[in-house]
């Protein structure tokens, strides 16, 4: 045919305007406009639709405009008075014989470098949605029009791609069943125009266009030659659909359940029904225990709804703004999460620092348009009001011990298997409790050895564990956390504790980072370690769990960033005189931070240029919030006495407030791991001042400080000890920090301003804390020579002690007066043999004496009192 029998569809001036002002703000990832523009240009393009409907027939038609893609000429079955004003009779009349069909009307289209939109069904009727048959019917010249697709592939040279596309109108999961709205509108998931337009509006910065895979269909005919038309139309309807199904699930996630009906699911679950069936004896039958598990799982069970997630995003969008500058995420990070997610289950395994981190990750999941996570709670957050919000947002609450309760743990158990078969995303925090340091605790197996026996008991469907480091400038928790690091019991939740907690939300407490690590998938580990994960006894299935934990907590101290709070913490805690310069504090971490990014470490975009430059003014913001949380005083010799608030800046002098080193400790904590091998490197090299030491001094010294620090840092498991440190002299000789001559080392000729000398004692300067905190717990143990001590009681004279040692000036770090670093010393002198730990209870060691006790003292203090 001569003449066009197709056309783009043209709005009126008003419908455009409305258009843009409504579509534009659709999410629409720029690999979707690549690919599209690169496929149209290899071939034709159909877009693949699942429901007829008009808006999104516009929405797409809009978008594909916006990008410059090639103009939809054909949609079907809409009713063609939309792309053409004066109707379809109209074009038909200039036939003679009035006969023009869609498969015309589609060869058109394509043949003159358009593109077309297919919708494959019609949303269901309501007799359909009253009977349950909420999938919909086929359209009538759907099939039809398909069969026409694979006619003109035949015809055509050029390949034709089929592009299954999906918009996403709302992003909460499916319901199981039929609801009153969803017989009038359509269903959630395939909804009618006008469900699609309240949808549009409830879920107005949350609506995506997704892509599926394309299809080649030159390609597929060419692998499927001999096959009848009808088992193909039928083939690649199929593949359309499940492709379209998959991405709107990369959104929705699974579908939801009534609380109840997946309860007696569990409880049916033939795990449970045995460990029930052991349980039964004379004095308890199989009823009272079915009625027992299922109380448990009612005080288990998360129960999401959209209500509550659409108020905590409204309400966590205003409160993050009030509290934080922002929160920074790698883009390519939420790809590849996004793509896993399309495989597998997902395992978050989050670094613990705040109560805020229950709320992070679902806030970037929802900015994001991924999945929210569920999430494994502590029982001591189930508090009202709480505890209902929490569980309603997605949290499930569990007891922090349930040893001895064998019912208990199976149903947490089923219940964390329903989870991973029905394809949810979990969230666990790998160290049980918060951090009130800032480093690592060391990691708990209990839920996660759960979630990995479901995930091997599931070996048909992936399931990836994420870390995941959550970094703060500062934790708004500072100071209970310093207050409990001096000695203070932990205080128990409750609602006022909770909001009121430093007024949070009158500061500013910086920047949130978010890093997430390498994707670990069990069959990797396990062929790591030589096991077959069909044939795991029960040690063998602990080895597995352990090295998965491990994995997981060295990948997050890997990627954790390195923040301008953390850095500018860092550097105040390290420097020995009573003030420090703005401008000596900038050179101090522009050192530091490109010692850092050497080592591989991570930067946040805040704090460093794209060439790799610190950004002084980051360190200023860092500055002025310390300063506003009244951690550091800042003074200014050239401003008078009475100008009430003095700017951070240059020419300013800052001195840390010494009750207030150990909130400023925390958030220098989060980057110590980066520096800890050069550190201990330094301390082994000026022990004996600048002499010369050899390379088995050297190296006893240093194993002798690893074996002593083992508790408190986690060291690379990576490689052998010895490779380590080789790897570690060897940069820093590339460094110019230390020199060798044979085999003997000495301070280097320096860099960047610093003498090597200098550069040992800045390393050193980071970590006397830890050895000064050392030192107080060696010389407490004084006390056990008289009897064995509870652990609480052995801490609080260690930490009087050291309060007063502080005082007389024997420490230079208050910071070092830190219950968490005595409880590490303690259980690292335990590992030496000095003590046995036994019953909550400290015993000394069999050989402990005054001497024993002052050479132990003497090993710590013997590098306190070197040059570094």
């Amino acid at each position: 045919m001569d003449r066009e029998l197709t056309q783009t569809y043209a709005p009126n001036p008003v419908l455009r305007a409305l258009y843009q002002r409504f579509f534009e703000k659709i999410q629409v990832e720029e690999a979707w406009v690549r690919e599209v523009r690169e496929l149209s240009q290899r071939g034709r393009v159909v877009y693949v639709l699942r429901s007829l409907n008009v808006v999104d027939f516009l929405a797409l038609d809009y978008l594909t405009k916006r990008h410059r893609l090639p103009p939809i000429r054909f949609v079907n079955d809409l009713g063609l008075w939309i792309l053409n004003p004066m109707g379809k009779g109209w074009l038909n009349a200039l036939r003679p014989d009035r006969s023009i069909t869609p498969a015309q009307e589609l060869e058109d289209a394509l043949s003159r470098e358009g593109s077309a939109a297919l919708f494959l069904k019609r949303p269901p009727n309501v007799l359909e949605l009253a009977a349950g048959a909420g999938s919909g019917r086929g359209l009538k010249e759907g099939d039809d029009l398909v069969l026409a697709l694979l006619e003109l592939q035949r015809r055509f040279q050029e390949p034709i791609f089929v592009v299954p596309q999906v918009f996403v109108w709302s992003k909460f999961p499916d319901k199981r069943g039929v609801d009153p709205l969803s017989v009038l509108l359509g269903p959630r998931a395939w909804p009618n125009s006008t469900r699609t337009i309240l949808q549009f509006f409830y879920n107005y910065n949350h609506v995506a266009l997704k892509l599926g895979g394309p299809l080649d269909l030159k390609a597929f005919l060419a692998e499927s030659e001999g096959q009848a038309d009808a088992v193909l139309v039928r083939r690649l309807i199929y593949a359309m659909l499940r492709r379209l199904e998959r991405e709107r699930k990369s959104i929705t996630g699974p579908d939801e359940k009534a609380p109840e009906r997946v309860r007696q699911e569990i409880i049916r679950s033939p795990r449970l029904r045995s460990v029930i069936d052991d349980l039964v004896d004379e004095k308890t039958d199989r009823y009272a225990l079915q009625a027992r598990a299922h109380e448990m799982l009612e005080g288990l069970q998360a129960t999401p709804g959209t209500a509550t997630r659409k108020f905590l995003e409204v309400l966590l969008e205003r409160v993050f703004q009030r509290m934080y500058a922002g929160v920074d995420v790698d883009p390519s990070d939420v790809e590849r999460l996004r793509a896993a997610a399309h495989d597998g289950t997902l395992v978050l395994l989050p670094s613990h620092k705040s109560h805020i981190d229950y709320l992070i990750l679902s806030y970037v999941f929802n900015t994001q348009n991924l999945p929210l996570p569920l999430i494994a709670a502590g029982d001591n957050l189930d508090f009202f009001p709480i505890g209902p919000v929490l569980r309603r947002g997605g949290g499930f609450f569990i007891r922090r011990s349930f040893r001895g309760d064998r019912l208990y743990a199976a149903v947490v158990d089923a219940y964390v298997r329903r989870l991973i078969r029905d394809g949810y995303a979990l969230e666990l925090f790998i160290e049980g409790g918060r951090s009130r340091t800032g480093k690592l605790l060391p990691p708990k197996f209990g839920i996660l050895s759960m979630m990995v026996d479901a995930a091997l008991s599931m070996p048909e469907r992936q399931c990836l564990f994420v870390p995941v480091s959550i970094g703060y400038e500062r934790v708004i928790e500072a100071d209970s956390y310093e207050r409990e690091l001096r000695g203070g019991e932990k205080v128990k939740e409750d609602a006022r504790g909770l909001l009121a907690s430093s007024d949070l939300l009158r500061h500013r407490y910086g920047r949130i980072n978010l890093q997430f690590g390498q994707l670990l998938d069990l069959s990797e580990i396990a062929r790591e370690l030589k096991l077959d994960t069909a044939l795991l006894t029960p040690a063998k299935r602990r080895s597995l769990v352990t090295r998965l934990a491990n994995r997981v907590m060295d990948e997050i101290n890997r990627v954790t960033a390195i923040t301008p709070g953390a850095l500018t913490a860092l550097v105040l805690l390290s420097h020995e005189q009573r003030g420090l310069g703005h401008e000596e504090l900038v050179a101090r971490a522009s050192r530091l931070y490109a010692v850092a990014r050497r080592l591989g470490a991570r930067t946040t975009p805040a704090l460093g240029t794209v060439e790799g430059r610190l950004r002084a003014d980051a360190l200023v913001n860092a500055l002025e919030m310390f300063a506003d949380a009244k951690l550091i005083e800042v003074s200014r010799p050239d401003q008078a006495p009475t100008q009430r608030r003095v700017a951070v800046g240059p020419n300013a002098v800052y001195v840390t407030v010494d009750s207030k080193r150990l909130a400023l400790d925390t958030s220098k904590n989060a980057i110590v791991h980066f520096f800890v091998e050069r550190a201990l490197v330094a301390y082994a090299l000026l022990a004996d001042g600048d002499e010369p030491v050899s390379r088995a001094t050297l190296r006893e010294r240093v194993y002798e400080l690893s074996r002593l620090f083992k508790v408190e840092f986690r060291f690379r498991a990576d490689a052998p000890f010895d490779v380590i440190l080789q790897d570690t002299l060897s940069a820093m000789k590339a460094d110019s920090e230390i020199a060798e001559s044979g085999e003997r080392f000495e301070p280097g000729p320096g860099r960047e301003g610093w003498s090597g000398r200098e550069w040992l004692a800045a390393y050193a300067a980071i970590f006397r804390n830890f050895f000064e905190g050392y030192r107080v717990a060696a010389r407490s143990l004084a006390e056990l020579l008289e009897r064995p001590l509870a652990d609480k009681e052995l801490v609080r004279r260690g930490l009087t002690l050291g309060n007063r040692l502080f005082l007389e000036g024997t420490l230079r770090r208050f910071e070092a007066v830190s219950k968490p670093i005595l409880q590490n010393a303690y259980a690292a002198f335990a590992d030496q043999g000095y003590v046995i730990h036994r019953e909550g209870k400290y015993h000394a060691g069999p050989e402990l004496s005054a001497q024993k006790l002052d050479e132990l003292e003497q090993s710590v203090a013997k590098y306190l009192l070197s040059p570094a």
